[in-house]
């Protein structure tokens, strides 16, 4: 298949040294590079996020400064 992409010249610059460097075509290089991207394995980009949580004996009152926070959540 033939597509077309927009490189930036300094990019294109950079990526037509490296492929001269090693004897490569920039086609080669650059589908070099789009099988490394598509053979790594995803990220988990929707990873939950899990918080403390501080108990209080009236829901809704806990008055807590930064002290207070240290004294709750062991920092290292």
């Amino acid at each position: 298949m033939r597509t077309t992409v927009d490189i930036p010249d300094p990019v294109y610059r950079r990526l037509k040294v490296r492929a001269a460097s090693e004897g490569r075509s920039v086609k080669d290089l650059l589908l070099r590079g789009a099988e490394h991207v598509l053979k790594s394995p995803e990220r988990n980009r929707g990873r939950r996020v899990t918080l403390p949580i501080v108990h209080s004996k009236r829901p809704g009152t806990l008055v807590i400064d930064n002290a207070g926070i240290y004294d709750i959540i062991g920092f290292p």
